[in-house]
């Protein structure tokens, strides 16, 4: 029996939203410890300005799991819709298992060891917990399409001034470029970096230099390289803006310019007073709710926390249209965002509802 034109109409319209979100994004994180709520409201802000599917590749200890799946099961279906999620523990190598998984900070060093973990995965934005994406996640992925054929990840500078650089003042190791380089938000082309024997090549340069390293494995990328620079691309510091570039006065151009795409709150700024700044605007996305009136309220709390003495005292506070720029533009997206998410939900609703009845017939 044939399909009536309805269902073909229904169908089309599927295949093309499948088509057009063929390239789902890849975002991982290593969430150990007390990282999990940062973590949800991190999660939260990707999808908010994001088109694209996404798939979240999460790291975490095994009795923390249930944090992440109850707090998906409270969001509302069509924004479930938009994602899907791997949860797995953390895995470090037999030799040195507890060195790896305490170095620097609790489980950060998991990066490393990515492309070993992910087999199967090609590419992956890999972030710190204390992130918020004031963009759609398409942005920074976009930047893969810039790499040459020796690229293999992509990293923003450390610092962007030499006198307030640490590492041309205090590293007691080989680092990459003039000015270091911050792990933070990584895009990783995990089949080049397989090819490459990254994790191999980490090894050696970890036991030669354990010793003088500060940052853990962040340090350990620096090293690598400095002494392999072709296998690095390098985006500006608005892909990844820290109290560092603020907390003295504006020093990173970029976002003077184009406005802070990603936020990095390292330091914890996002949950005590150094930098009221990132302390607000992350208390703003904590409160978000995926409701319309919800994203409203984000942006007029966010706009208003900026006339707060607290933050008007501070040379953070004193560059609001840096973090006011991107967010007052992809905040008008957003509800057309929302509305075609719904839209998709309906849409595979009713294409399953119609095909089942047909089969009944």
């Amino acid at each position: 029996m044939k399909l009536n034109l309805s269902i073909l109409i229904l169908l089309f319209n599927k295949l093309y939203s499948i088509v057009a979100n063929e390239n789902i994004i890849n975002l991982s994180v290593v969430a150990c410890g007390d990282r999990v709520p940062e973590t949800l409201v991190l999660l939260k802000s990707a999808l908010m300005f994001t088109r694209s599917k996404l798939n979240f590749l999460i790291i975490t200890e095994n009795n923390l799991k249930h944090q992440f799946t109850d707090e998906f099961n409270k969001w509302p279906e069509f924004v479930r819709h938009k994602f899907t999620y791997v949860i797995s523990e953390p895995k470090f190598p037999s030799q040195n298992e507890e060195e790896w998984r305490k170095l620097f900070k609790l489980c950060a060093s998991q990066r490393i060891f990515l492309p070993e973990i992910l087999p199967n995965i090609d590419s992956i934005l890999y972030v710190d917990t204390d992130v918020l994406f004031i963009t759609g996640l398409e942005q920074i992925w976009s930047h893969f399409e810039n790499f040459n054929s020796t690229q293999l990840a992509a990293l923003a500078p450390e610092h962007e001034e030499a006198n307030m650089g640490w590492y041309n003042r205090f590293a007691r190791h080989p680092y990459y470029g003039k000015l270091g380089l911050n792990s933070g938000v990584m895009l990783m082309n995990l089949t080049r970096m397989r090819e490459f024997e990254f994790v191999n090549k980490i090894y050696p340069l970890y036991q030669i230099y354990k010793y003088n390293i500060t940052w853990g494995d962040q340090c350990l990328l620096n090293i690598l390289f400095k002494f392999h620079p072709d296998r690095l691309y390098e985006y500006d510091c608005s892909w990844n803006y820290r109290p560092d570039h603020c907390m003295y006065g504006s020093n990173c151009k970029s976002a003077e310019a184009n406005g802070i795409r990603i936020l990095h709150g390292c330091r914890r700024v996002f949950q005590s007073d150094k930098e009221p700044a990132f302390r607000e605007i992350y208390k703003a996305f904590e409160a978000y709710d995926f409701e319309e009136e919800s994203r409203k309220k984000l942006y007029i709390s966010i706009k208003e926390s900026f006339d707060k003495p607290s933050v008007k005292s501070t040379y953070c506070g004193g560059v609001k249209d840096q973090f006011l720029k991107t967010l007052k533009t992809e905040l008008k997206n957003h509800k057309q965002i929302m509305i075609e998410t719904k839209r998709s939900l309906e849409m595979d609703s009713t294409t399953t509802l119609l095909l089942e009845e047909k089969q009944e017939l």
